[in-house]
């Protein structure tokens, strides 16, 4: 037996390693961490500058006995924990609870599980940096500060079991802010105006947009009567091209992902929520069995604010591309990315393929599906961003509407003259944009154009959106809020403690998301603040970087805030939540039946509790959607997650489910359902796949 013992976080990751390290080393796997705060108890001594009280789970301590044995034998013990602060502190933990005084312990990192990587690190090993120990440990004790001293407030004042934290409060405010801002909105009607045209004798014809009067003057239509003012004179109006402006432009790639790109564009592309993102990425991480390879690591650490890219995966991405592309569509020079995140460790290193000639249909076969489609999604972006820029040939006209007046109106038109990296990968945008393909005909300054037709559109201006999973992300990023690993946690947490409801893919404030947030505005300004929340972040890493010691960054945050505490204790109301009449009666007791939001989301219950305590769960119907196995109506259900699902009214005859928002218009192939997936209908039975029609929910 060896006696260099490897110790890591997953067996997955064991795994991986064993094939490079080979027989001479031992490895074991903690299963995350072995040491934490206590449960149910604060675990933080006040008095004595914040000294955490650290226990080991009793779920843990078989396999604690385990690992102290294990190092007991052991002449050299390797910590190749996570490359993160939270993977130094486990590192740090796991020296602690394992091994005596006289034991040497060894750190070793790498960003990522490649022979080259592994063994590089396993030449250059190090102590335990403390000072990212200490920035790990001043979060969790702020989080266990602000979530043990303000929870019981919430119980009291708001409802039972409800949770408050640094980051997840935050959260929450950005989508009230927001739900608040599309309340308060005022729709305004205003109109555009579309002329139908064509050079004579040449087709297709094109449509050109009203902008203003020929001098340059802006025109705005806000009714109907002036749009129709307008039809009637464009109607009788001659129109020529003013000017025709050619320009070609250049758009460049997007960079190799950080966690929060990831996560946003795994959601735009593959509607996969933060979460899932980051579960399917540690496995591509820690390592997969790839044919005869075996256990490899197919991408580099997936939590990282840095764009950086090493030199050896630029050169191998460049060859690749070369070869398979040819060389034009490389770009002039190695493109290098300038990290913008606020606080990014440019140390780390983007999240790409380990190998850029692994390609992602090569390795499809030993992948499940969502591996596959985030490996490739990975490996995609990652390529593309050292490929050449596409370009694009921008022609916009001008064109005038001679009567009484003169008008402007103008068309444009964009054609790509080469692909470049699009033609691998190009990224999504949050909003949908409306891309409306305009052919022209050959126009020059003078040409005389046929006029065929105006279209007024009467149009509103509309409310900010809701945020959905990447948007939130964005904006947590934007801000400087919580760092890239906390981003998946925060958003699920404030889904499960019904703060928040997911629908049609953006969040809504529940009714308890709403008080509770009120109540912590009101009373911790400071704390549930944006500004505050993201100088946090930088007093962590002032703290990782030795320029100051954590326990006075807590004194300085938590003297101000038990002031705050108590106040609040005094003087905050006990906020009132109403509950929702179904319109029905009680089965058992026959008083009214109200919705009631719990833990896991709204349910139905007797309005006589606590002397009736019936309860059933909270169903909606799907307008105009039918179960496809018995032709029953489908209702939305609700898991203990708060995620909504649909399934068959008339379970547990028909146990038709499906994760997908049916729509209320059958399969125009076979007339089964057909469910929404992003922008595209699917069919539930057969192969169909098309545009999801606009519906109204």
């Amino acid at each position: 037996m060896s006696n260099k013992l490897v110790i890591v976080e997953s067996p997955a990751k064991s795994r991986t390693l064993s094939k490079i390290l080979g027989r001479s080393y031992s490895i074991k796997a903690s299963l995350g961490h072995v040491r934490d705060l206590p449960r149910g108890q604060m675990g933080v001594d006040i008095d004595h500058d914040f000294k955490p009280r650290y226990v080991v789970p009793k779920a843990k301590t078989k396999l604690v006995n385990e690992l102290k044995q294990a190092t007991k034998n052991a002449s050299t013990i390797y910590l190749a924990t996570d490359p993160d602060r939270e993977g130094e502190a486990i590192a740090w933990h796991l020296a602690e609870v394992t091994g005596d005084k006289e034991k040497s312990f060894q750190r070793v990192v790498f960003r990522e599980i490649t022979e080259q990587a592994v063994k590089e690190a396993f030449k250059n090993p190090r102590v335990i940096d403390m000072q990212l120990v200490d920035a790990q440990q001043a979060r969790r004790i702020l989080d266990r500060l602000v979530g043990y001293k303000i929870s019981p407030l919430l119980w009291k004042k708001v409802r039972k079991r409800l949770s408050a934290g640094r980051v997840q409060s935050v959260a929450v405010k950005i989508i009230v802010d927001r739900e608040r801002e599309i309340q308060a909105f005022k729709a305004e009607e205003y109109w555009v105006i579309e002329v139908e045209l064509n050079k004579k004798a040449q087709k297709p014809s094109f449509r050109a947009t009203l902008i203003g009067l020929a001098g340059g003057k802006k025109m705005d239509i806000h009714t109907g009567k002036e749009a129709d003012g307008l039809k009637k004179e464009l109607e009788k109006a001659a129109y020529n091209v003013l000017k025709v402006t050619a320009k070609k432009a250049m758009r460049q790639p997007a960079p190799p992902f950080t966690t929060s790109t990831l996560q946003q564009e795994a959601y735009r592309k593959l509607r996969f929520t933060a979460r899932q993102t980051m579960a399917i990425a540690q496995q591509l991480y820690e390592g997969l069995p790839v044919g005869e390879e075996g256990n490899v690591g197919l991408i580099t650490y997936m939590r990282t604010d840095s764009t950086y890219v090493t030199q050896s995966a630029i050169t191998e991405a460049a060859a690749y591309i070369k070869e398979t592309y040819g060389a034009k569509y490389l770009p002039p020079k190695p493109r290098y990315f300038k990290t913008r995140a606020r606080g990014a460790q440019e140390a780390h290193e983007a999240i790409r393929p380990t190998r850029i000639h692994r390609e992602p249909a090569k390795i499809k076969k030993y992948l499940s599906t969502v591996q596959y489609r985030l490996y490739d999604l990975i490996w995609k972006r990652m390529v593309a961003s050292q490929m050449a820029a596409a370009i694009f040939e921008n022609t916009t006209v001008d064109i005038e509407a001679r009567n009484q007046k003169d008008y402007l109106l103008r068309t444009a038109a964009s054609v790509n003259i080469f692909s470049g990296f699009i033609t691998l990968y190009s990224e999504s945008k949050d909003e949908a944009e409306e891309e409306k393909k305009v052919k022209l005909p050959a126009l020059a300054k003078g040409d005389a154009l046929e006029f065929m037709g105006v279209y007024p559109e009467q149009c509103f201006t509309q409310p900010p959106p809701r945020y959905t999973e990447a948007t939130l992300v964005k904006t947590l990023e934007q801000n400087g809020i919580g760092r890239p690993s906390t981003y998946a946690p925060t958003i699920s947490t404030i889904q499960e403690r019904g703060y928040v409801n997911k629908e049609s893919g953006a969040f809504q404030p529940t009714e308890v998301g709403f008080a509770t947030n009120d109540l912590l505005v009101q009373h911790f300004p400071d704390i549930i603040n944006v500004k505050f929340t993201a100088d946090m972040e930088k007093e962590l890493d002032d703290i990782a970087g030795s320029e100051r010691k954590w326990p006075s960054v807590i004194k300085d945050f938590y003297t101000p805030f038990e002031k705050d505490l108590q106040k609040a204790v005094e003087t905050a109301e006990k906020v009132k939540l109403t509950d929702e009449p179904t319109g029905e009666m009680c089965p058992e007791c026959g008083k009214p039946l109200v919705i009631k939001t719990g833990r896991f989301g709204k349910f139905i219950a007797c309005s006589g509790y606590p002397d009736c305590k019936y309860t059933q769960s909270f169903q909606v119907k799907v307008a105009g959607a039918k179960c496809p196995e018995c032709g029953k109506d489908l209702i939305q259900r609700m898991n203990k997650k708060g995620r909504a699902f649909y399934g068959c009214s008339g379970y547990p005859d028909c146990k038709f489910l499906t994760n997908f928002k049916p729509l209320p218009y059958p399969c125009p192939q076979c007339g089964s359902l057909l469910t929404q997936h992003g922008k595209q209908a699917w069919c539930v039975k057969c192969s169909y796949k098309g545009k999801a029609e606009e519906t109204t929910d």
